[in-house]
């Protein structure tokens, strides 16, 4: 504990974000469902990359960077909120993105809008992004430059530590609201959320169980992945009873055609959720998770109430290339 309270952060997310009822879907679904609002935090177009990047800009000011280096795919969420937080605490932004040039629409607008140096792999392998990433900071090593280096989505025990803190802004919203969930339910990509999600469930002993739904990868590489953050997290904040084996719940079957892209189950799900409670869920991320949580609801594998973390990533709603972003 003396650890999260100790680590240095900079000011970069508009906290507590909302934890709203939705009363329409709820009724469609025959679930209670609560949306924490982590599209509201307020960096950019929001998201919940940024509540990580507060601590990970904090580590890059302390060691003296003035430059930070990540990557992803060119309408990485995760890309943008990190050029943007580089920006706000003076550092320069320099983004790699798998594949060749696209179209400038969605997230690698707002980049270029930031002023970030984008560059591209040329190879359409995502895993393409992480030595391209070394390569560059070596470049700018040798040019004079002080790069701060993340990969991809951010996901390391220092970002989770973002969740952590989310969790005990949760537990108290939801001893003000009188609410006792049965599931935190989310989208699970770089697998960095859930880990902090989880992390912060144990410490807490919150009476939710932290269900992710891969949008990425594997269902059973991101439980090992979570596990690993987790434990990382746990070690580095010192965490009482924040024991994660055999804690971790990852859904598969919502990926759809592959990673970052759209699904019909993901386009249905973003729709009633539009239609029923005029929120915006982002295409490749929330509306698969979303798309998963219906399907137990309408099933009736699901017991309510259910908080379901809404993580952003508007930006894509605007990528004009539909079939691969």
């Amino acid at each position: 504990m003396n650890g999260l309270l100790t680590l240095p952060r900079v000011s970069l997310a508009v906290t507590p974000t909302p934890l709203q009822p939705a009363p329409r879907l709820s009724e469609e679904l025959g679930v209670e469902v609560w949306l924490k609002r982590d599209d509201l935090t307020g960096l950019g177009l929001g998201g919940n990359k940024t509540r990580g990047l507060e601590y990970l800009l904090a580590e890059a000011i302390a060691q003296g960077c003035d430059c930070l280096v990540t990557g992803a795919g060119p309408q990485s969420n995760w890309a943008m909120l990190a050029a943007l937080a580089a920006r706000r605490c003076g550092l320069d932004p320099y983004l790699v993105f798998y594949g060749s040039p696209v179209p400038v629409t969605g997230n690698l607008l707002l980049d270029q809008m930031v002023g970030a140096d984008v560059r591209f792999t040329g190879d359409p392998d995502r895993a393409s992004v992480d030595v391209a990433i070394q390569t560059l900071a070596d470049e700018l090593r040798a040019a004079g430059r002080r790069p701060y280096v993340l990969p991809r989505g951010g996901a390391t025990a220092l970002g989770a530590v973002g969740y952590v803190r989310a969790s005990l802004e949760l537990a108290e919203q939801l001893l003000a609201a009188g609410l006792t969930p049965s599931r935190l339910w989310l989208a699970t990509g770089s697998c960095g959320t859930q880990a902090g999600l989880v992390a912060g469930a144990r410490w807490l002993r919150a009476p939710y169980q932290v269900v992710g739904v891969t949008v990425s990868r594997p269902a059973e590489e991101c439980v090992a992945r979570v596990l690993d953050l987790a434990g990382a997290v746990a070690e580095l904040l010192d965490l009482p009873g924040a024991d994660v084996r055999g804690d971790v719940t990852v859904l598969g079957g919502y990926l759809g055609p592959g990673y970052g892209r759209r699904s019909p189950e993901g386009e249905a799900a973003a729709q009633l959720v539009a239609r029923t409670e005029g929120v915006f869920l982002d295409p490749v991320f929330s509306a698969k998770a979303m798309a998963c949580l219906i399907d137990a609801a309408r099933a009736g594998g699901l017991a309510g109430p259910v908080v379901f973390l809404v993580t952003g990533g508007a930006p894509t709603l605007f990528n004009a290339v539909k079939s691969a972003l």
